[in-house]
């Protein structure tokens, strides 16, 4: 406090100020208001349904209305941790326990996003705002932070742009930079006149003669994998496929457990006169850890036909564990075999968790191939919508490159 030239205390002019009393009220509210669309947009761009994803793109709008950079990182909290809103249970269906890990990993899976974003926030408009937005988007969509770059707005790209292709993906890309912009309301009227627009034109690409996805049902635990008895239902299951005309069949990951030379044999006799081959998720273990993987086995033999590019961080990925001495859990090939050749076409495989991540398939899509394999192991997602969400994003990205796509889970 001051004292006037009478000698009385007086409080500051900035305590006092109706008006900026008046303009801290709105801004309080547009902030509130920021926050909640947000949640709203991440929670119903990631539903789990394809068609929806195009919601996410309006994203950059609301992070760049922000007032402050505090505001900027509340907004992009605000999305993530709605778009990721089944993270927790599914960390407590897969570890077991209370709720507390699962929402202490939600939290931290979401700290590389807001800082990204909350960093890069700037309150000057224009073109070097949506500049800002641009490098957002690259850093969120390769390593290290890409690692987490989950509810990537971008995965939209392909339900708005269906086989628009790499151009689609420029487009989109521009659209986003342009929400940044006083543009905002323009871009996001075409973005939904061209989401209409490929939605009632889109037709789906033919599968590849004789390929089929099948799914399972197996319950699982952390630290389990395939037993024998599971082995021989899922041949099983394989050989009812071919019943039905299959000729190449995708089972999900980690179907044939760990993948030793007496795993590889029960499974090459089963379709040693059959013509069939099979691709399968297992594991592969040496003294450093284990590599998650795809076999391809017929009755010729059997070959490791892909090596995870990124496994799930933290219940899988342990890179940390070797400055103790220990095993470091599954390896990460980042940038190896972006492609492989089955059955004379070339495929992107996807396993798990690459189909929630952005580099994975655009390396692949690089390589022209002609149909996207997509695998997984969700048991441990019940009651949450994760399966749900990594079909959707593989059925954006099919789409957007106009490919085939080839979806096998365990869930």
């Amino acid at each position: 406090m001051t004292r006037d030239i009478s000698g009385r205390f007086r409080l500051p002019a900035f305590l006092v100020s109706p008006g900026r009393s008046l303009r801290s009220r709105p801004e309080i509210i547009k902030s509130a208001l920021l926050i909640m669309a947000a949640i709203v947009i991440g929670t119903i761009g990631w539903s789990g349904n394809p068609f929806l994803l195009a919601v996410a793109m309006l994203f950059p709008a609301l992070w760049a209305m922000a007032s402050t950079r505090v505001g900027a990182a509340l907004v992009a909290a605000g999305y993530f941790l709605a778009a990721s809103h089944g993270l927790p249970q599914g960390v407590i269906n897969f570890y077991g326990g209370g709720i507390g890990a699962g929402l202490a990993l939600w939290v931290v899976a979401s700290a590389g996003f807001v800082l990204v974003h909350a960093v890069l926030w700037t309150g000057r408009p224009g073109w070097g705002r949506a500049a800002r937005y641009g490098i957002a988007m690259v850093l969120m969509s390769l390593p290290p932070f890409g690692i987490v770059g989950w509810a990537h707005p971008i995965t939209g790209a392909g339900m708005v742009f269906s086989g628009w292709g790499w151009p689609g993906l420029v487009a989109a890309a521009i659209g986003l930079l342009a929400m940044t912009t006083r543009f905002w309301s323009l871009t996001t009227l075409a973005i939904a006149v061209l989401y209409l627009w490929s939605a009632a034109a889109w037709m789906p690409p033919d599968v590849p003669d004789g390929w089929v996805g099948v799914d399972t049902r197996f319950r699982g635990e952390s630290g389990q994998y395939a037993d024998y008895a599971q082995q021989v239902e899922t041949i099983n299951l394989v050989m009812d496929a071919a019943e039905d005309g299959a000729r190449v069949v995708v089972l999900p990951e980690s179907s044939a457990g760990i993948w030793t030379p007496t795993t590889a044999r029960l499974w090459g006799r089963a379709f040693n006169d059959h013509g069939l081959t099979v691709i399968a998720g297992a594991i592969i273990v040496d003294a450093a850890g284990y590599d998650n993987v795809m076999v391809e086995i017929s009755g010729k033999g059997s070959r490791v036909l892909y090596r995870e590019r990124m496994p799930v961080p933290v219940s899988m990925w342990q890179p940390w564990r070797r400055l103790v001495g220990e095993r470091a859990g599954a390896r990460a090939h980042f940038f190896d075999n972006p492609v492989v050749e089955i059955d004379g076409h070339r495929v992107a495989p996807l396993i798990c968790y690459e189909q929630l991540i952005i580099w994975p398939i655009l390396q692949s899509a690089l390589h022209s191939p002609d149909v996207i394999v997509a695998t997984g192991n969700g048991w441990w997602t019940e009651n949450t919508n994760i399966v749900a969400i990594q079909r959707a994003s593989a059925t954006a990205w099919a789409r957007l490159f106009s490919l085939p796509l080839i979806i096998s889970f365990n869930s």
